[in-house]
């Protein structure tokens, strides 16, 4: 197998892409290849990424959503043989640092999902997140818990290492920002290997916009929620089925 794919959507990311990219590198040298997956940018970020040759990436003609910029990640990974996928995002609030945690945590190979989590060490929470995402956070976090007999402290955090054989196993639908929501459902259904690792809790920007109607609390909050028992109702009766059998 290859080594380790750390992927990074980006999408209108000019103002952060070639910092983040000096960092990832200098980081994960040695240990891992990375591909950036430009979801319809308008910026600067193709030129960007042209400087940047010996970086693969992957180029959207129009934006179609975060969760689709992930699904196409897993499978350009999967095609290449790759053994693990590392995803995070490009806006400086995922610390190219923590790296070395999700390399040993694939090491120690006692897992499928290994999850970053902002809420788990306190000495980590560099800023608080606005109240809105926060209160929307813990709230479904509560809800994929108590549905999926998990035992999460944060359902939204992006920085993540996957298992390519395992998630080749799912069947990843969901495009847009709810993606974790389907996520976790097909993670519990596979019987994945779920751990949490820490990391830091940085937000450079409380005011970022999700776009259309997203940008209203509890419109996002409904969204999600109908995506992950969408996903949930979907899958029950497979499951039923293999505990009857």
């Amino acid at each position: 197998m290859k080594p380790i794919l750390i992927a990074v959507p980006v999408f209108n990311e000019e103002k952060h892409l070639a910092k983040v990219l000096r960092e990832i590198r200098a980081v994960s040298r040695h240990r891992a290849d990375i591909l950036v997956v430009d979801d319809g940018s308008t910026d600067r970020t193709a030129e960007i990424l042209q400087q940047h040759r010996r970086i693969a990436h992957l180029n959207h003609d129009r934006n179609l959503g975060y969760g689709a910029s992930l699904i196409d990640a897993f499978n350009w990974a999967a095609r290449r043989q790759y053994s693990w996928v590392i995803t995070m995002d490009c806006d400086e609030q995922h610390e190219p640092a923590r790296l070395h945690d999700f390399f040993s945590a694939i090491d120690t190979d006692d897992a499928d999902i290994i999850s970053g989590s902002r809420y788990m060490n306190a000495a980590l929470m560099h800023d608080l997140p606005p109240a809105d995402r926060r209160r929307i956070n813990m709230l479904l976090t509560d809800v994929v818990n108590r549905n999926l007999n998990l035992d999460l402290t944060d359902t939204f955090c992006g920085y993540k290492a996957h298992r390519v054989d395992a998630v080749r196993r799912l069947k990843l639908t969901e495009p847009g920002y709810a993606f974790p929501m389907q996520f976790w459902v097909l993670c519990a259904r596979a019987g994945l290997a779920i751990r949490e690792l820490p990391v830091d809790l940085i937000y450079n920007d409380p005011n970022r916009h999700f776009g259309g109607q997203l940008d209203n609390p509890d419109l996002r909050l409904r969204h999600y929620l109908n995506v992950f028992f969408t996903a949930l109702n979907q899958t029950a009766p497979r499951a039923a089925m293999a505990a009857a059998c």
